[in-house]
């Protein structure tokens, strides 16, 4: 393909290097002379051109006006032949046919710098001089004064026509001598295009009305109602748990509509997990026109994805599904032009973004490998381990006991009165554990509830005064008390040497010190 370098031809560059001076001539004086003289030029060349287009409107009103009162003097031609007609009068009138309205007998204003010596006459005193002139050239006494008029007016016209002929090939020139060099004030956008893409408007779905919350330090709290916590029977777990029944794994839990807690991916987050790893022009391609699917919502549920695949065996699912979630995490840190900004450098040959990208979903999916082999190795090993999370009542301390203290049925103080009335909101199995006074009945209801429920009722059963810490008696008439009283004995005799060490250590410090300062 033969390239046509001739429009640069015309490119006026400021590289006057080529320019040979005479020895005794400064060459930076003499360059810069020769570029104020090639300013001053075009400045010049510029202002002729405003002052010639300017002189063209002025002479094309002008013009106009010179055609009306041609048209109007033929048009009364038979009364300027009447005799007792004045010359000057019918010129008068004709004058004022042809004048027009006031707002059109001002000239346009100048352009900057255009004619600023001189104020612009109107067009009724530009063509009173007109008639004037005429007049002076006909004489006083013409033997035909009405075609010598007609003839002079007609003369003028003929003068102001050739004179905007000569302006127009002036004007012509000077152009044409403008547009032979390419200066910055040429440059101009040639075209500008820009798009946006716009998301497809998608059927509303109705939002699922949310009651209104308080924010606690236990929200949990919230979502139970007093130890009433239905299953899908219509029954509540807490109210039938008993000491008498076998503990089972409760199958039902408290459904939760918060949607953090559980994170799956959509539809949409589906379809684009099963878009090839590496074809980033149809992943640009979907995200252009789903751009929701860039949510940090659709990032976390293609792991979650990822990792039940995994756990399933499906590898490549598995590991396509943490390219497309990374990928969307990517574009989304990237900031507002995240998506072009990935895909320009992801798909530009050698870029470090590739190594660093491809790094990372790696890593990524090895944890994720690791991770799910564990998991399948532990639930090989123990195929019927079951993981159920209860609340135990157990004193911290192994010296001290916890007893169950039951409300009197009949109370007489306001304090004993509120504790009855919490003993008398439990479960009827619960309040059967608590009379019997044992605390591992007491453990194997807890053990039946949800962990929320027992919660609630230790939490009660400490506001009622129910359980009380109290440390336990050694009986030292038996073997194994006095085993008992003699570890107690060795165990205080260990605390009491170790704190005698320390005041020794400390006596010596001191004794340092001052011998330091002696």
């Amino acid at each position: 393909m033969v390239v046509n370098y001739s429009k640069w031809d015309a490119l006026e560059l400021s590289d006057d290097s080529d320019i040979e001076v005479h020895p005794n001539v400064d060459k930076r004086s003499f360059i810069r002379a020769k570029q104020n003289q090639i300013h001053q030029q075009r400045f010049e060349r510029r202002h002729q051109i405003e002052t010639l287009k300017y002189e063209r409107i002025i002479n094309d009103g002008l013009l106009q006006r010179i055609d009306k009162l041609l048209a109007s003097l033929r048009e009364h031609a038979q009364q300027a032949t009447a005799p007792s007609q004045n010359s000057d009068e019918f010129m008068m009138h004709a004058l004022m046919d042809c004048a027009g309205d006031g707002a059109d007998d001002v000239p346009p204003k100048p352009p900057q710098g255009v004619h600023t010596q001189t104020e612009q006459p109107r067009y009724s005193v530009m063509m009173a001089s007109l008639v004037d002139q005429v007049k002076k050239d006909v004489g006083d006494t013409p033997s035909d004064w009405f075609q010598s008029y007609l003839k002079g007016v007609e003369g003028h016209k003929s003068k102001v026509e050739s004179l905007q002929s000569e302006l127009k090939q002036k004007l012509a020139d000077l152009e044409k001598e403008e547009g032979k060099k390419i200066t910055s004030d040429s440059i101009h956008t040639g075209f500008s295009v820009s798009s946006v893409s716009k998301e497809k408007e998608k059927p509303k779905v109705a939002e699922k009305p949310r009651p209104e919350t308080v924010e606690v330090l236990n929200p949990g709290s919230l979502k139970r109602d007093s130890l009433k916590r239905l299953d899908s029977a219509g029954q509540s777990s807490g109210a039938e748990a008993d000491v008498e029944d076998e503990i089972k794994d409760p199958s039902k839990v408290l459904e939760d509509d918060d949607d953090e807690e559980n994170i799956k991916p959509s539809e949409l987050g589906k379809a684009f997990a099963k878009i090839k790893m590496g074809d980033y022009k149809k992943c640009l391609q979907f995200i252009s026109e789903n751009h929701e699917v860039v949510k940090e919502r659709e990032t976390d549920g293609l792991l979650v994805e990822g990792f039940n695949a995994q756990m399933d065996g499906k590898s490549d699912y598995a590991k396509n599904c943490v390219h497309q979630a990374l990928l969307l995490q990517y574009c989304r840190s990237l900031g507002r032009d995240g998506v072009g900004l990935f895909f320009k450098r992801i798909t530009t040959p050698g870029h470090q973004a590739q190594k660093v990208f491809l790094d990372d979903v790696n890593d990524t999916y090895n944890r994720i490998r690791t991770r799910s082999a564990e998991l399948a190795k532990e639930k090989a090993a123990n195929p019927n381990a079951k993981e159920t999370e209860q609340i135990q009542l157990h004193a911290v301390d192994p010296n001290t006991s916890i007893h169950i203290n039951i409300p009197s049925p009949s109370p007489t103080e306001e304090v004993e009165i509120k504790a009855r009335e919490t003993f008398e909101t439990f479960p009827p199995g619960l309040q059967r554990a608590l009379e019997s006074g044992e605390l591992d009945k007491v453990n194997e209801v807890l053990g039946k509830m949800s962990v929320e429920e027992a919660e609630e009722v230790v939490e009660k059963l400490g506001e009622g005064g129910m359980l009380s810490v109290e440390e336990g008696v050694i009986d030292g008439t038996t073997e194994e008390g006095r085993e008992k009283l003699k570890e107690l004995e060795e165990k205080a005799r260990a605390e009491r040497l170790a704190e005698e060490a320390v005041g020794q250590t400390a006596g010596l410090n001191e004794v340092e010190v001052a011998d330091v300062d002696d």
